[in-house]
This record gives C-alpha cells, structure tokens and sequence, in this order.
C-alpha cells in the first residue's frame, strides 16, 4: 500500500531525524569533554603525590572514557551524512563558511584527539610516567578544540557574522581572512564554548561522584574501610567540588549567553518566558501553558516574579524586553511574511517547548550543583556515606546534567525556528539567512526521509544499549586497591575482600597488566 504523500513532509522528517541523532549524540559528547580533562588530572595527581590510589582511579575512569568516545565517534559521523542528505539546500548556500571550522575539527582537533589517546592506551608500559600523562593532557586539549569548531559553526548559524552573499553564485561566502576571523571571534562563540565546557565538565565530575560514592558506600559495608576512605572516598570529593565549581560557571556562562541571545535573537528568550507583548520590568514565570496566537495573550502564568527576566536579560530589573508579537514584526518587516514558495511564515518558536526546555535545563543543572554540594557535606572531616539509599541515589541522580544539557540544545536549536540561520539584525545588509524550510533537500522524497530515520534510530538505539551495557558492567566490575599490609607491603584487595600479597610495593596488578587490560 502506497503511502499518501500528504501524510508525510520531508521538512519535519528531516527536523526530527537531526534532532534525534543529535540529541543521542549529545549524550556521549559531554561526558568525553568533561571525563578526559578530569582523568588526566587524576594521572597528574598520581604523578605529583605518588598516591596509587590516583592511579586505580585514572585507569577505572579512563576506561570509562574509552566506552564513550568509541560510541560517540559512531554517532557524530551521521550526523556529518545529514548535511549532505537531508540538508544540501542549506549545504550548498553555506559549504564555504560551514566547511571551514568543521574541516579544522576534523583534521585538527580530532586527529589530535585520536592519536594521543592511541598513545596513552598503548603508552603505559612504554613511555615516561611525565610523557604519557602529558598524552592525556593533549587528549583533553583535542577534545575541547574539538568543541570549540563545532561550536563555532553552530553559533555561526545562530548569529551569522563575517559573511556575505555573492550575488553570482547566490552563496554565502566568507569576507576574506578578516571574516574568518570574524567568525572565529563572535562574542557569541565564546559564551557559548565556556558554558559548553562548563557543563561537560559539570556532566562528568556527576559521573565520577556518583559512582565514586557507590562504591564507597559498597566498601563501607563490607567492613572494607580503607578502599572506602582513601580510594572512593577521595575521588567522590574530587566529583563533588568539580560539580560546584562547574555549577558555578556553568551558571555565570549561561547568563552571559543569555544576554546575548536577548539581543540577537528576541523571539526565542520572548518564548523562553512566554512573554507575548514588550513589557517593561518583565517577570520570570516558574510554570506557564497557553500561547500567543492572533497577537493575544493567551498564557495561563504559575508563580511570576516582576523583573527578574528583564535582570536576566539585561542586568537590569526594568528594562523593556521585546515581546514575541513585536520580534515577528521586526521580522516580517525586514525578511516578508512569506517564504520562496509563497507559504506565510510564522516567526514564533514554539512557545511551550522553549518555555519548559529552558526551565528544566535550568532546573537540573542547579539540583547538580546542589548535589555536588550535599556531597561535600555528607563527607566532611573525614566521614564516610554509608547508607546504601544513598548510594543508590548517587547512580541515579548522575543523570541529571545529561538531561540538563540535552534541554539545553532543544531550547537552542528549536528557539531559533523558523531559521536554519538567524538574520543578523544588526547587519541587514548582508542578507544572510536562511529559513529551515529553504534549506531542506529538494530531491530526496519524505518515504526516503522516513525510511533512514527509522534505521539510524534503530542502530541509534542499539548503539545505547551497548553503551549502557559496557558502563554497566565495568562499573560494577570494580577496581583493585592496593592496601600496605602491617609488613609495609602492598596487597591487592578487590571488591570481595580477597588479597593477594606482592614483595614489591611498586607493582600491582592493574601496572602489571598488559596495556590494554584496563580497557575490556
């Protein structure tokens, strides 16, 4: 039976099936930004106090590093396949800004990221202690320089700058060396890539905490009280105050990129509070349902505080802020209220999707914060958790930041709507953008839309349950602490309580082991 062409659009499909890759995608890609600074830290540690308890947790989390960015290379190639499918209206008018950082990632950044990590696998037995944390270090660089590209294209597309348009080729086309670095240097870019960090940073030390104070809880009960106090106990800390401190930044990021996102694209922060008219002193609303169709006010608003969206807007409690009828208009003003199909355009996001993404992202990542404090807390002058609901709620509430974040890139890719590039509205002149509806592929039919989303979910979803399943099994798998016995010793304890005893204190199992042990 043929499938009405009515009852599919290529458009949406094309939407949903980014969104889905990108938003798996996303779920791998924090944790290796923020896991491999913080497991060459852990190295580093080792290096500077010779405290093996750094070196158990360097290669228990670095395995953990290893199962994420395997996957999340699988997932981010596809992704670079959508531009070319499903988006090559959008590829072809773009392709001589897109290609360039996007080229600097793939060739710089992840070449780099790529080699030294093969080197730090391979490297245990081989290169100089120094040397081989330094792979690590250079790990951690390539990954954020990888960050840094990524998301200088995509804020590029955000807040469009050192461009313009040959009227030959009708292309947008770098203006020259000082338009690359016009790119490079968006003010945009740099809010955007220290709130990134930030919160891959806060995503990870989660990860570290939450496991770190499962097994303490673990060691704890098991009467296993030096494992529980030097080995988890230790690095449960490390997580936690990495998650305040990122908390912190994370926090202070986003209301510069706030800001600034209040003033290049006004429709997507009028949704994110709802707001359906310019108000002068603009509330901050906890919970709204409703809309703003036919100029009207129809949001049902829950707990508003006066003032504090235009503060987070503009730093100050009464400022007038650009509502969402009055940001169409300026659109429709400047750009026409039709497309290249004569179809009318409607220059509103969707108002509760930004309303609620922007409110749960900033939600879960102050309760990560929040826990990452409580942590701190819990652990003070030298105690020890040891109740086992705590430790099954640290596993749990690890997720937190992941989630936070996936709201984070919903609230950023869907506020933009109806734009695929969001006019510069300080540069009218260079006329570059584009509408999401323009830069979809005119050739490839919506069946063929439907059917390669369908599979890449599929495998998508495969590729988590792999991802799942390893992080599963190798952190319950445990670690191998050595403990100095009353001979002064050491002796290999694993999670069972058996020991095996060594003559020589500066050998255990996990440096005795092949290179690669650590990583199956």
């Amino acid at each position: 039976m043929a499938i009405s062409p009515m009852a599919l659009d290529s458009l949406d499909l094309a939407r949903w099936q980014f969104g889905i890759t990108t938003v798996y995608h996303f779920i791998l890609v924090p944790l290796t930004i923020g896991l491999s600074p913080l497991v060459a830290l852990m190295e580093t540690l080792w290096r500077r106090t010779g405290n093996k308890q750094w070196l158990v947790a360097t290669k228990f989390f670095g395995k953990i590093l290893l199962i994420n960015f395997a996957l999340g290379v699988a997932t981010g190639i596809v992704q670079e396949f959508q531009f070319g499918m499903n988006w090559s209206e959008y590829s072809r008018f773009v392709g001589n800004i897109f290609g360039a950082p996007l080229a600097f990632e793939a060739l710089l950044a992840f070449f780099m990221e790529s080699v030294f990590l093969g080197l730090w696998i391979f490297g245990w037995d081989r290169l100089s202690p120094r040397l081989h944390n330094l792979c690590m270090w250079a790990v951690a660089a390539g990954t954020n320089f990888s960050a840094f590209f990524i998301l200088t294209a995509n804020s590029w597309m955000q807040h469009p700058v050192g461009a313009v348009v040959n009227p030959k080729t009708g292309r947008a086309e770098l203006d020259g060396v000082s338009g690359f670095l016009k790119l490079l240097s968006n003010e945009l870019v740099w809010a955007t890539v220290l709130h990134v960090i930030s919160s891959a940073l806060l995503v990870a030390a989660a990860v570290v905490m939450g496991v770190s104070v499962w097994w303490m809880v673990k060691a704890a009960q098991a009467k296993q009280d030096f494992e529980a106090r030097e080995l988890w106990r230790r690095v449960a800390r490390f997580g936690a105050i990495t998650m305040v401190a990122a908390g912190l930044v994370t926090a202070g990021t986003g209301h510069m990129q706030g800001q600034l996102v209040a003033e290049y694209q006004p429709a997507k922060m009028a949704a994110a509070e709802g707001l359906c008219h310019t108000e002068s002193g603009a509330p901050f609303t906890v919970a709204a349902f409703g809309d703003c169709k036919n100029n009207e006010d129809g949001m049902v608003r829950f707990i508003s505080v006066p003032g504090v969206y235009s503060f987070m807007a503009t730093n100050d409690f009464n400022a007038k802020i650009t509502g969402l009828k009055e940001a169409g208009d300026t659109y429709a003003k400047q750009y026409g209220t039709t497309d290249a199909r004569g179809n009318t355009v409607d220059y509103s996001p969707n108002i509760m999707v930004n309303f609620w993404s922007f409110r749960l992202m900033i939600g879960l990542g102050m309760a990560s914060m929040g826990l990452g404090a409580l942590a701190l807390w819990l652990t003070r002058s030298d105690r020890l958790i040891s109740r086992p609901v705590l430790g099954k709620a640290a596993l749990a509430t690890m997720w937190l930041p992941f989630i936070a974040c996936s709201f984070g890139w919903i609230f950023r890719e869907m506020g933009r709507q109806p734009w695929v590039i969001v006019p510069n509205l300080s540069d009218p002149v260079s006329q570059v953008y584009m509408l999401t509806a323009d830069g979809v592929s005119s050739v490839v039919s919506s069946g063929t839309v439907l059917a390669s989303m369908v599979i890449f979910t599929l495998l998508y979803a495969a590729l988590g349950v792999v991802w799942f399943v390893l992080l599963r099994r190798y952190i319950r798998e445990g670690v191998r602490t050595p403990v100095p016995d009353k001979s002064g010793t050491s002796e290999q304890t694993n999670q069972d309580g058996k020991g095996t005893d060594s003559d020589d204190d500066s050998v255990d199992s996990s440096e005795a082991a092949p290179a690669l042990s650590f990583a199956y």
